[in-house]
């Protein structure tokens, strides 16, 4: 009966398929950033609906809960004056669009699939004695906007005969490792229709990776190894001042 049944709904009139250029990014000790192609393809078994074609890119990188604090000046120091917790926070969030936001994705389909940056965060709410919540969220956004970690590419989306699409997502120095997801939305005048999502894999080596897992791991083997680096360190460099002196 369940079989009859899923053979009786509609197949999807437009959908997704697609690619990445890579699928796992390596950190070593000399990773400066990199970069991801993402294309694809609408797949139609009809003519080209009518209506607005949009696609949307999201990048994410993995979520963790944070605290977002607000300094004010008290006498001639500054103080922390009020905090707000935040339940998930990607540490890192791409949207790229083929065209203004506002045309390609309405409210309520972002508050369904949580697409734009601020629909990605989820705060646990704010204390009483806060009145201006949303200000700590949007303090969050452009801190990791300046700092590389939150983008919106407006147009940066390519679209070629409603049907073959690329872009590519620029991913800094900075990233945390963890697993990242790349969804791509397909939308009909702002409303989604198909949905696609893959993984990236992001990940220290060599150097990188024996050091964060000793760090991690073994503190106290970390402590020593980092005192007894601090030592040689410092008796070369006076060795090397003793020999120039002399």
């Amino acid at each position: 009966m369940l079989i009859l049944l899923a053979l009786a709904l509609p197949a999807k009139a437009e959908d997704l398929v697609a690619g990445l250029s890579q699928s796992r990014i390596s950190i070593s000790a000399n990773f400066d950033g990199s970069e991801i192609l993402i294309f694809g393809a609408v797949k139609r078994d009809s003519p080209i609906p009518e209506g607005q074609l949009g696609i949307i890119v999201t990048v994410e990188g993995p979520k963790t809960p944070l605290t977002v604090r607000r300094k004010d000046k008290q006498a001639l120091i500054w103080v922390n004056s009020a905090a707000v917790e935040i339940d998930r926070a990607p540490s890192f969030y791409a949207v790229n669009t083929s065209g203004p936001l506002e045309q390609v994705l309405k409210q309520t389909s972002d508050m369904r699939h949580s697409i734009t940056v601020r629909r990605a965060i989820r705060s646990v709410g704010a204390p009483m004695d806060i009145q201006d919540p949303t200000n700590f969220t949007d303090a969050l956004i452009r801190i990791r906007e300046a700092q590389g970690l939150y983008q919106q590419n407006v147009g940066a989306v390519e679209i070629e005969d409603q049907t073959l699409f690329n872009t590519s997502v620029a991913l800094p120095a900075n990233l945390v490792e963890g697993d990242y997801t790349s969804r791509i939305y397909l939308t009909r005048e702002g409303q989604v229709i198909a949905e696609y999502a893959s993984s990236i894999d992001v990940a220290k080596v060599g150097l990188e990776r024996f050091l964060f897992t000793l760090a991690h791991d073994q503190p106290l083997a970390y402590g020593l190894l980092s005192l007894a680096i601090a030592i040689a360190a410092g008796w070369g460099a006076s060795a090397v001042f003793r020999y120039l002196q002399g």
